[in-house]
């Protein structure tokens, strides 16, 4: 009996799961940038984040709840360095940051190609002398269950997938990397793209509500801080206005304009979705028949959609059935993420296409360039699967906005309102079509601010998606923009 109960002992010990440590790895590096050659530091894995523990009202210490994958880049120089750092991350939620790193921000980037010209496997990697490490120091944030970033053993993963518990984690993430490399003192930035965006708001209220870190600026790509101005959902019409300019780019990118340019044709469908479009959906059936066969029409020629689907579909363009309509008769799709990339479906008769073809044929390139750069150039080994966009998160928890649309603009709102040197830049894609530009910026204007904070605020525009560096001449420009954001200084 004894030695079966020895045995049992040893079980116990062996499943007890082991403290976990950060990983983080350092390697040197340098790049040819504008202005000579920088030498930087690339610090990578996964930080441990612990919660305080108190029961019955009291402190019992620190219990580890996550290994958060990060990726830094800091240029080498002098230690307490007033350098700004810009802390990034994307959306989803599910998405890791693999976009805006090797996209647009990092020292590399991925050759992917772009909508038409896309480059095969194994595609490849090389310097990015556009880098915004030229002017801030960089850290890449992974949220819980993607990248590399996991719920501790035998925690929870469901814990931090969802609204509240994301924001907290993340600003964890920020505080603890601002009080271990010493940087209070640095300005900060917080640049998130399409769900990033409405995190990176909240964020920036969160960390100076909870931590007293004021954040310099934020620098929104692809943004949505109002799920209502996105979401087709049942008795809201606003949606279908605010996409109706992104739907003409689109048409325009495809030729349902002819030689039109296209700044002629948005301020066309800017107007006509400010004005007599939603006033013509809140009319409905107190529409005469002309004035509903004037609004087809109009719909019609600026979305390049049929007036036969558009009276059909109600005068109310949703927008998977538009990606799916518009190139039907050549027996395409377009994307969502980017409507200047085309598709094919087996069944040309569906009512939604199948795949987002601007996801799909750039997925690849991003899988290959941040699987092997983080091995073979940053010397980080992990067997997990890197999770560029992982559906584990979802359901993904908005219970703090039951019976409410999900939105920050009030978060956004109140920064600034305490902060009134936080700025904020926002960079949009005409052929967007996950966060049209046009919803942006209907919640701009609804920013609860002082009218003279208003300058604050910068918007910028660009003939692509959502991803808009996959098109290189946006990439160049948005990089410059970036670059002249971040180096204004108060």
């Amino acid at each position: 009996m004894a030695a079966s109960a020895d045995k049992t002992d040893e079980s116990k010990e062996t499943t007890t799961p082991a403290e976990p440590a950060d990983d983080l790895v350092s390697t040197h590096h340098t790049i040819e940038v504008d202005g000579g050659e920088l030498s930087y530091t690339a610090t990578t894995g996964r930080v441990v984040l612990r919660e305080e523990v108190h029961t019955d009202g009291k402190f019992e210490g620190f219990k580890a709840k996550a290994e958060v994958f990060l990726t830094s880049y800091v240029v080498d120089a002098e230690p307490g360095t007033t350098r700004p750092v810009t802390f990034a991350f994307n959306g989803g939620p599910g998405s890791s940051s693999v976009w805006l790193h090797l996209g647009l921000l990092g020292p590399r980037r991925v050759l992917s190609g772009d909508a038409g010209d896309l480059a095969p496997p194994p595609y490849g990697l090389a310097d990015n002398p556009e880098t915004l490490l030229a002017h801030s120091d960089l850290v890449f944030i992974d949220p819980v269950s993607t990248g590399y970033s996991r719920a501790v053993e035998g925690g929870t993963p469901g814990d931090f997938h969802g609204y509240q518990r994301d924001i907290e984690s993340i600003a964890e993430v920020i505080r603890l990397w601002t009080t271990r490399n010493g940087r209070w003192m640095s300005p900060k930035y917080l640049a998130g793209e399409s769900y990033g965006t409405l995190r990176a708001a909240a964020l920036a209220e969160h960390l100076q509500s909870r931590y007293g870190l004021y954040p310099n600026g934020l620098l929104l790509i692809s943004s949505v801080l109002d799920m209502g101005t996105i979401r087709f959902t049942d008795g809201n019409d606003l949606p279908y206005a605010l996409y109706l300019p992104t739907y003409a780019a689109i048409a325009h990118h495809h030729g349902k304009h002819g030689d039109r340019p296209l700044r002629e044709v948005l301020d066309e469908a800017e107007k006509f979705a400010a004005e007599d479009y939603p006033w013509a959906l809140a009319r409905g059936a107190r529409l005469t028949a002309e004035e509903r066969a004037d609004v087809v029409r109009r719909v019609a020629e600026l979305s390049g959609l049929s007036e036969d689907y558009v009276d059909r579909a109600n005068m109310r363009i949703e927008h998977i059935r538009f990606f799916t309509e518009l190139l039907r008769d050549r027996r395409q799709t377009v994307g969502r993420m980017d409507g200047r990339f085309t598709g094919w479906e087996p069944d040309a008769a569906g009512e939604r296409f199948t795949d987002d073809p601007s996801i799909s044929g750039i997925l690849g390139a991003y899988a290959a360039a941040i699987n092997h750069y983080l091995r073979e150039e940053l010397d980080y080994t992990n067997d997990l699967p890197y999770e560029m966009l992982s559906s584990r998160v979802q359901p993904w928890s908005y219970k703090e906005f039951e019976g409410a649309s999900v939105s920050v603009v009030d978060k956004l709102g109140a920064a600034i309102q305490a902060n009134p040197h936080l700025r904020v830049h926002v960079g949009c894609g005409y052929t967007d079509g996950a966060t049209p530009y046009f919803a942006a910026e209907h919640v701009l204007a609804r920013l609860p601010i002082p009218a003279e904070l208003r300058e604050n605020i910068d918007v910028r525009y660009y003939p692509a998606g959502h991803m808009m560096y996959v098109h290189e001449p946006s990439r160049l420009e948005q990089s410059a923009h970036l670059a002249e954001f971040v180096r204004v200084r108060p």
